[in-house]
């Protein structure tokens, strides 16, 4: 094995050297570490037979994850960043590969590859692995699906299994509060109001700075914009980064915002294609029942993380003074959404008639509807003309108002009408999808 890279192995993988497996492993689990309800693989009667591939947005908690996943597998493992230039030109032949790792350590370890999408034929390299069933687990990440799964999706037919992991919920969140249950509840609504203005990357949760948000934004502009998907005119891609931070709830008007940066349709198109591929934001089409008066193409966003919305647009002041309070909490409430309906996102949808009625959210799971609508104060158990458009046209199993204060739940026709508080919207989703 060359020096240059038996050197760069050693950093990352200190047992090579002699440290404790055990307190290798559980040294890149932070302290802070809150649970994620996502489950990675770990049954030692399939290890080696799918690679688990976990792509979500930077620093959204995929490398613990699967550090969390490792120390309970409590095996030899080798990490292998692929953002190294010395190590991407050893992986560039699975049998080469296995025959240095036999020769090197006698037999092959748990192998982890960080951020795979560098490889150049990440996908042909990760199939020579599984079609020589190695007998070992077999985890990668990538921060961008859009890059990773184009150099890995027809190659890894079958032999993968993709997750997509996201910051963190209100659910996972309150997991990690103890004390009486009034007490467990005043921190879960402390906790949604922080939420709501710094958004829940593991880091930014766990008492980070702003200036992570900060530099989460900058790395994904600056690092990942310009230099990975080669966009030239960074300052174009961050102006329309900034008006659908202005415009979370909103319906996308591509010409005019074409028209203000001063690019084509088709670069606003593709930007905003390549902000919903790294998990930015997410374009929410509209729900189409098959009514004549309903609007069918304009899509509205949302972001998939407050803090980075508020850090693009809107500032960082505290929730009840502000004046975008309610489209914070709706776009906090569409988060919850993606986070419950994972992977099945494009079950989300939203619903408007052209004389203006709207319901805010819509879910589809086999042949079943649920609708949301979110409130910024309290509802007092009383439904607004929408909804009521809404149940009348299609009569939803489920309608939910999500606001300040919970009511009893009612009957309109055969549709059930709960008042719940935004922690609990989550639970009853995940309940209807089957999750």
């Amino acid at each position: 094995m060359e020096p240059h890279l038996r050197r760069t192995l050693g950093v990352d993988n200190s047992w090579l050297d002699g440290e404790p497996r055990a307190t290798w492993l559980a040294r890149h689990v932070p302290a802070s570490f809150v649970p994620r309800r996502l489950r990675l693989e770990l049954d030692p009667r399939v290890a080696g037979e799918r690679v688990a591939v976990v792509v979500g947005p930077r620093q959204s908690g995929k490398s613990t994850l699967i550090w969390s996943t490792l120390t309970q597998a409590n095996r030899d493992t080798l990490y292998l960043n692929c953002e190294e230039p010395v190590v991407r030109d050893w992986l560039r032949s699975p049998a080469a590969f296995l025959a240095d790792l036999k020769e090197w350590l006698g037999e092959i370890p748990n192998l982890f590859f960080e951020e795979i999408q560098h490889l150049a034929e990440a996908g042909l390299f990760l199939k020579g692995l599984v079609d020589r069933r190695i007998g070992r687990h077999i985890f990668a990440t990538g921060s961008s699906s859009f890059d990773l799964e184009a150099k890995t999706r027809e190659s890894l037919a079958g032999r993968a299994r993709r997750y997509l992991l996201l910051p963190l919920s209100i659910g996972e969140i309150g997991a990690t509060f103890e004390g009486s249950k009034l007490l467990r509840a005043r921190q879960l609504e402390q906790a949604v109001g922080r939420m709501a203005v710094f958004g829940s990357y593991p880091s930014v949760y766990a008492g980070g700075s702003l200036e992570e948000l900060a530099g989460l934004v900058e790395a994904f502009v600056v690092r990942d914009v310009s230099d990975r998907f080669r966009i030239q005119h960074t300052a174009a891609f961050r102006r329309i980064l900034e008006l659908a931070a202005s415009q979370i709830g909103n319906l996308v008007n591509a010409s005019e915002w074409a028209a203000l940066v001063g690019v084509s349709n088709d670069t606003v198109a593709e930007h905003v294609r390549l902000l919903e591929e790294t998990h930015v934001l997410r374009l929410v089409r509209p729900y189409v029942g098959g009514k004549r008066a309903e609007i069918t193409s304009a899509r509205k966003v949302y972001f998939i993380d407050n803090g980075i919305r508020n850090q693009l647009f809107g500032g960082f002041g505290e929730l009840t003074e502000r004046a975008d309070r309610g489209a914070l909490l709706e776009n906090l409430a569409f988060s919850e959404l993606a986070k419950s309906t994972n992977p099945l996102l494009d079950t989300i949808s939203y619903w408007r008639s052209k004389s203006g009625a709207e319901v805010d959210f819509v879910v589809q799971h086999q042949g079943r509807l649920l609708a949301c609508e979110v409130k910024a104060g309290a509802a007092r158990g009383k439904l607004s003309r929408s909804a009521h458009s809404f149940i009348d046209a299609y009569a939803p199993e489920l309608f939910l108002i999500v606001c300040r204060e919970p009511q009893p739940a009612t009957l309109v026709g055969t549709t059930e009408v709960r008042f719940l508080a935004l922690p609990e919207l989550a639970p009853v989703v995940e309940g209807f999808v089957g999750r």
